[in-house]
């Protein structure tokens, strides 16, 4: 008690004390606590010592060293300053005689990084871009230790778990040292066996329909699968918990995966699966709130029905959010959100989604970044979404998704930032560039021959988004050539300008006796007049030239001669798809018309195409596409050189020009020609990373009448096929190939069971 007075004492003394006591107290204390602060020396010269490689004046800059007053924490901060660039092992600073000297010991730079035992390795180029020791660069062991995870994980990630590394430091006399990596990655880890266990619910088999890890069998050659790889492996993981969440079990966890590996037999993946109880939906209503018009999301009440009493799946209610998504954005309903709420009564699942007005934002700025060739213009104009327009997430999804169209990125990503104010909104598009030339090479195999052909392109010439194009296709009897030039933006209008000028060669004399030359050119531009509504107006003139033998038929000769035709033509399209590239939901329509102005044998061509498409399920997509083509004689036959053919990528398992009217051994053309397909895609079938779309195709389609008779035979019979197609954007550039069978054909028919096409990029 004693000594809590007498600190109670003490304190009334100082409280007590008389004020300039007071102050001379709170001197002294602050004279101590800031002595560094306040020490401080004039510096009028300063000397650096030590550096060999960088000079004085770098290290100055990167110190900020100036003459002046400096105190211990001036001095300090720029030995600091100096440590943080990376160029030093060593910093020392002093003031000496108002001379501040500056002592460095520079890391060695790096004169080369070789890679030993794995020369020829696939992997040496991608890795690059994660390692931070590069040449010329100044070495440290800590950015050693580093790039030494990095290659060891980027191996691990590719499923070679046995890599193998060690490095060697070679100095040099020029302090300078060579890096070298002596890499042995093994053989890559295989899956000897893939378990589920925990409370599942569902057979192994199914399980192992839904990953994409495979366990290793010999017949198993080309499959990626079967080797150990942990992006694969996380993939599985999301796979699985989607299937299940998909299927009713909303509670459902994959809670590990785990790999084991197992003496002289790969590793065994075992999966950890915890389903729970399955729910079915019991309601799933929308509530609208007061201020929105109601009569808006009235065409939701179906889908919203036909959920009620099925398991839960988050698929089918992405769907309709979805759905709604778009409503906002066709009836022009700008700030409009949703918010999903989700009850559990028991085994069901209560579903109420509500539709507010939520925060009015709207873009302040939209950034581009990435592009160090293309144009911003370029990426610009794909945007939907534009600086002042109120906010969407939807719109900059599409917006996104048109820039990924035009195939001339790697990859395509945006973020939103804070504006500088409330309500507005920074948008930034980050783009990776590639190449964007290829070459590409392909051939059709089929029951009389072969086609090949090639072509070289540039898809972003000038950095505008300009493609070039060149093409050359050989036959038996056709070379087929063309050059071409689109520019999506001309003069950054929003308009396309397209030129093109092409020549057609047929040597039928063998066959038929005649041979045919078409050469022309055509020049278009195209615009948006409404929204979605596009027209395409064009000029074109072409020359034909026919010459026959005496073996030609009595028709083919009272067409020898030549032949000059100009001609306008324009396309009008409603561009109703959810989006242009892969596209899930929505609608093409397009009509097209060519009108003869000056032609010796004047012709009217009429063209109608449609495409619908429709999600049928999780990464499903169902499409429609119906193609047809009309060509009337007004005064005369119409010629031979501009008779209907089906393109072969709307009738698959036919060769090109090769079913339809026939004269005698030639395949003539028709007046008509129309095909009808319907495909299914799975663009989610393989890893994303693959870059793989997977279609299963059933075609229906026929080419008939010839307006002129004699020896012309022809079957009204229609020509079907179904088949497999793949399209692949390898490292190596674009791959894509047919497996069709024909289901219907006609006896003269020229069938073709497999086309491929393969390119490279430059």
């Amino acid at each position: 008690m004693g000594e809590v007075e007498n600190s109670i004492s003490k304190c009334r003394m100082i409280f007590f004390m008389p004020n300039h006591i007071k102050i001379l107290i709170t001197l002294i204390v602050a004279l101590i606590l800031n002595a560094q602060a306040l020490y401080a020396a004039e510096v009028d010269k300063i000397t650096v010592q030590g550096n060999k490689s960088i000079s004085t004046e770098t290290i100055r800059i990167f110190g900020d060293v100036k003459t002046g007053n400096y105190s211990e924490r001036d001095v300090n901060l720029l030995i600091k300053k100096l440590y943080e660039t990376g160029f030093f092992s060593s910093v020392s600073a002093e003031i000496k005689n108002n001379n501040l000297y500056i002592n460095v010991k520079e890391f060695p730079l790096i004169n080369q990084i070789v890679f030993k035992g794995e020369k020829a390795d696939k992997y040496l180029k991608k890795l690059d871009e994660y390692l931070t020791l590069k040449e010329s660069v100044s070495f440290s062991k800590d950015k050693l230790n580093r790039d030494v995870r990095t290659i060891k994980e980027f191996y691990k990630q590719a499923g070679y778990y046995f890599v193998d590394l060690n490095v060697d430091i070679e100095e040099l006399s020029d302090d300078k040292v060579n890096v070298i990596y002596n890499l042995t990655k093994g053989k890559k880890a295989k899956i000897s066996k893939i378990y589920f266990v925990g409370d599942k619910k569902v057979r192994d088999k199914k399980l192992r329909e839904i990953i994409t890890s495979e366990e290793n069998r010999f017949w198993k050659v080309i499959s990626g699968g079967k080797f150990l790889n942990e992006q694969r492996i996380k993939l599985d993981e999301r796979l699985l918990q989607n299937f299940y969440v998909n299927s009713g079990y909303y509670e459902a966890q994959v809670n590990s995966s785990s790999v084991e590996y197992q003496e002289g037999d790969g590793f065994a993946l075992t999966f950890s699966i915890q389903a729970g109880k399955r729910y079915k939906f019991k309601k799933v209503s929308i509530n609208v709130v007061d201020g929105i018009d109601k009569k808006y999301f009235l065409e939701l009440n179906e889908p919203l029905v036909k959920v009620v009493g099925k398991y839960y799946s988050r698929t089918k209610l992405q769907k309709i959010l979805d759905k709604i998504d778009k409503l906002t954005v066709q009836k022009e309903l700008q700030f409009i959100n949703h918010r999903l709420l989700e009850t559990l009564k028991g085994d069901d699942i209560v579903v109420k989604i509500e539709i507010f007005e939520g925060p009015k934002f709207f873009v302040e700025k939209v950034n581009i970044v990435g592009n160090n060739i293309t144009n911003d213009s370029v990426i610009r104009s794909e945007m939907i979404v534009d600086e002042g327009d109120p906010y969407s997430e939807v719109l900059l999804a599409r917006s996104i998704n048109n820039i990924k169209a035009k195939r001339i990125f790697a990859s395509v990503a945006s973020k939103t930032l804070p504006g500088s104010e409330a309500g507005r909104k920074i948008i930034e598009v980050s783009v990776e560039e590639k190449a964007t030339g290829e070459i590409a090479a392909g051939a059709g195999v089929g029951t009389q021959g072969t086609t090949i052909g090639g072509a070289v392109s540039e898809n972003n010439f000038l950095g505008r988004g300009i493609k070039l194009e060149t093409m050359l296709e050989l036959s038996q009897e056709t070379i087929r050539g063309k050059l071409s030039v689109v520019n999506p933006n001309y003069k950054f209008s929003g308009n396309s300008l397209k030129f093109s000028v092409q020549s057609v060669k047929n040597d039928r004399m063998s066959t038929s006796g005649y041979e045919s030359t078409d050469t022309g050119f055509s020049l278009g531009t195209g615009f948006e007049q409404y929204q979605n509504l596009f027209i395409s107006p064009e000029f074109s003139v072409f020359h034909n030239k026919l010459t026959t033998d005496n073996s030609a038929s009595s028709t083919v000769k009272k067409m020898e001669g030549n032949y000059f035709t100009a001609a306008v033509g324009y396309g009008i399209m409603n561009d109703k798809r959810d989006r242009t590239f892969q596209p899930t939901d929505g609608h093409l329509i397009r009509f097209y018309q060519r009108i003869p102005i000056v032609a010796d044998v004047p012709t009217l061509i009429n063209g109608l195409e449609f495409a619908s498409y429709q999600q049928l399920g999780e990464d499903v997509i169902g499409s429609l596409k119906f193609y047809s083509r009309a060509v009337t004689g007004l005064d005369e036959d119409v010629r031979i050189g501009e008779r209907l053919h089906l393109p072969a990528k709307y009738l698959k398992g036919f060769e090109s020009r090769r079913i339809g009217p026939k004269d005698g051994d030639d395949f003539v053309g028709g007046n008509y020609a129309a095909a009808l397909g319907f495909n299914v895609s799975f663009p989610s079938l393989l890893p994303e990373n693959m870059n793989t779309d997977v279609n299963l195709f059933l075609d229906t389609g026929n080419v008939w009448y010839a307006d002129y008779s004699g020896t012309v035979g022809e079957s009204n019979k229609l020509r079907s096929s179904f088949g497999i197609s793949a399209n692949w954007f390898s490292p190596i550039g674009p791959f894509n190939f047919v497996l069709a069978q024909d289901i219907t054909s006609a006896a003269t028919d020229v069938t073709e069971s497999f086309r491929f096409n393969l390119g490279t990029t430059f």
